[in-house]
């Protein structure tokens, strides 16, 4: 039994998982499927071009999700580090705030990652050049200073641009451009619908901490907006997304076949209505089913942008 002077912390780490579950819970599992989605229609558009290479595409993943498992194990560390993972947390338990893993231990770790996401990056950089080096560079020192840093980028509200950028824009056209492919506007009506549902599982993030990160000072897009605007805007970049396949049909960017992505829609209300009439906690296995959402969406999106061609 737990006496009343034990700390949240102890309580959690008490009762925490082993070694292995630890480090895995630091991963945020749930978010990783954000790093996939974009790169598969990368490839997808490549295909459509007749230029997608095997190891070149695997690569383009390896890297993606090496920099997204970096910026959770630093968002892990800092948050800790700077009170805004503290014993009023309503998500999911944070490593370093229940104690199971140490803030040293986490940027430890988020080096060696970056370090693997630089070794991979420098095969990419090869065969694509400086835009390349500039996504893989901007993308390390990103990951690190969204919540590192003296003025962490996430803190002032940034976090939804970067998401956009980086998950959306800079991982769909780097994949295109690495495969020997020019991004057209194809290629960014896509990487825009890509980059809004990643967005979207930042917002639900976002949401659900508004009030622990206002009183940490994280001054996130949702605690400038407040709840219903902060909704409002999930519903939004969920439309967004979905607008990509009538939109490119419309403007002779792709065909028919895109319209394979609708096949998500079902999953897309019934998550965009739950996070209207959900708040708090409740709200945590709704930031999985928005990654479920963008990672199904995508591979959709993709098959039937090799079915019916890019139109590139």
């Amino acid at each position: 039994m737990f006496t009343t002077e034990q700390t949240h912390s102890e309580q959690t780490k008490a009762v925490g998982p082993g070694v292995a579950g630890r480090w895995i819970a630091a991963l945020r599992p749930k978010t990783l499927p954000a790093a996939f989605g974009p790169v598969a229609l990368g490839v997808a558009l490549a295909a459509a071009e007749g230029a997608v290479e095997p190891l070149i595409a695997t690569l383009c993943a390896a890297g993606a999700l090496l920099l997204q498992i970096a910026s959770n194990l630093a968002n892990d560390a800092f948050d800790t580090l700077k009170g805004a993972d503290g014993p009023d947390r309503l998500g999911p338990t944070r490593a370093a705030a229940a104690g199971w893993l140490t803030p040293r231990q986490l940027l430890l770790a988020t080096a060696l990652t970056i370090a693997a996401a630089l070794g991979v990056g420098a095969v990419l950089i090869l065969r694509g050049g400086w835009p390349i080096a500039l996504i893989g560079l901007s993308g390390a020192a990103a990951a690190v200073l969204y919540t590192g840093g003296p003025r962490p980028l996430g803190y002032l509200g940034l976090g939804d641009a970067l998401v956009f950028l980086y998950f959306g824009l800079c991982a769909v056209g780097g994949t295109v451009w690495v495969h020997g492919v020019e991004p057209t506007a194809a290629t960014w009506l896509v990487a825009s619908g890509a980059g809004a549902l990643a967005t979207a599982i930042l917002v639900v993030n976002n949401l659900r901490d508004r009030a622990s990160d206002a009183r940490a000072g994280k001054r996130t897009l949702a605690v400038r907006l407040g709840a219903r605007t902060t909704r409002l805007q999930h519903s939004v970049l969920c439309g967004v997304a979905f607008a990509v396949s009538p939109l490119a049909w419309l403007l002779g960017l792709g065909d028919a076949h895109w319209m394979l992505a609708w096949l998500a829609a079902p999953l897309g209300i019934a998550t965009t209505a739950a996070v209207w009439r959900t708040d708090g906690a409740a709200l945590n296995p709704l930031l999985g089913r928005t990654a479920q959402l963008g990672l199904l969406w995508s591979l959709l999106l993709a098959v039937g942008i090799v079915w019916g061609g890019s139109g590139q």
